[in-house]
């Protein structure tokens, strides 16, 4: 699995956009429930290391990234 750190401040942004982006769709399925909680912990995650001091930086999963990339 390989990862990366990448600006916390876009990651939330972006989790953001794809959690609205997901609102929108009408599926109750329960791989659409689990999407849904993944992306609100990465912007959860996100947004408190970019609020926090000296931390500008967030590391995710390939998997994560393609989640939130996949979304917005």
């Amino acid at each position: 699995m390989s990862y990366a750190a990448i600006d916390a401040a876009r990651v939330a942004k972006a989790a953001k956009s794809a959690l609205q982006t997901l609102a929108t769709v009408k599926e109750q399925s329960e791989a659409h429930q689990r999407k849904t909680l993944m992306i609100e912990r990465i912007e959860a995650l996100a947004t408190a290391a970019a609020e926090t001091k000296d931390c500008n930086a967030i590391t995710l999963t390939s998997e994560e990234f393609w989640m939130i990339s996949k979304n917005w």
